[in-house]
């Protein structure tokens, strides 16, 4: 995602105001249940006018400057039913996971942003030290306490996601809830004082019995449902047989490089994988194509 966060400018009121009045000021907006979204000629997020900041419907969002023209987040439902109307009038709105399978990474990079900020905005309009009411600050970037003057900004939680190998299988589990065989790697959120690595072995070890060696980091994906990094991990294992230990898992078991070549390719029901969107489906690919 190319847009100018703007961290230095956006502590200045005056120029936050100055962009609310300005021509090119656009918004991209979503509700709880997800983006707004245009197909027409292609899916994006359609860049929108802003409702008159003197109406008092929702606080301005600054998510940056795209292209040096003002860009902010509208959150659809603070806004009144007309407006709202207006702005899915042709449109519509689509849950991130499926806004993310069909937008480019560029707009698909935004949509996480856009979505991950309000959702933080929505879950703490209170001060957690005191319990008062608090205010936006820094064009959204933070929240401030006007009773105690604590000043609370956006928090993301790191989570560990890990292919774990064993030779020419990998370990998959699956959910129950989730499609019919439908499998995913493992993960599961960092705790206080614990390193990334010593995360992955600790997980994999909970979820499914298995000790695992040698993590090391591969990339990493925003996760906003609603706050979360994945950082991506591959890892040896000592190849025993996993079992579903913690009650997360409603499944665990070794996949062989064929049964996932078959999946990839769309020629089997016995096993599904995530959708393409996701960083889980990108480590398997990785692993399949022998790139870990």
């Amino acid at each position: 995602m190319a847009l100018d966060r703007a961290p230095a400018q956006r502590a200045d009121p005056q120029w936050l105001a100055r962009l609310l009045r300005e021509r090119g000021t656009r918004a991209v907006a979503a509700s709880a249940e997800g983006v707004l979204l245009d197909e027409d000629p292609s899916p994006a997020l359609p860049r929108v006018g802003l409702p008159d900041p003197e109406a008092g419907e929702s606080d301005p969002i600054l998510l940056g400057l795209e292209d040096g023209r003002a860009l902010f987040a509208l959150d659809l439902d603070a806004v009144q039913s007309p407006v709202r109307a207006s702005l899915l009038s042709g449109r519509r709105i689509a849950a991130l996971r499926e806004a993310g399978a069909v937008l480019s990474q560029g707009e698909g990079g935004l949509a996480a942003y856009l979505m991950a900020l309000l959702n933080w905005h929505r879950r703490h309009p209170h001060c957690s030290v005191c319990g008062a009411a608090t205010a936006i600050a820094e064009g959204g970037y933070s929240r401030r306490c006007p009773a105690c003057g604590a000043t609370h900004f956006p928090r993301t939680d790191p989570a560990v996601i890990v292919a774990v190998g064993d030779g020419d299988r990998v370990l998959l589990g699956r959910h129950a809830g989730w499609p019919a065989a439908q499998y995913s790697i493992l993960a599961g959120f960092v705790s206080p004082g614990e390193s990334l690595e010593e995360a992955v072995a600790r997980e994999v070890l909970e979820e499914a019995g298995i000790e695992v060696r040698d993590p090391v980091f591969v990339t990493s994906q925003p996760w906003p449902f609603p706050s979360s990094l994945m950082l991506g991990f591959k890892a040896d294992s000592d190849g025993s047989e996993p079992t579903a230990r913690d009650g997360e898992l409603e499944d665990v078991r070794w996949f062989t490089r064929d049964e996932v070549g078959s999946a990839l390719a769309g020629d089997t029901t016995d096993l599904r994988l995530p959708p393409s969107v996701s960083i889980s489906r990108l480590l398997v690919e990785l692993w399949w194509n022998k790139d870990l």
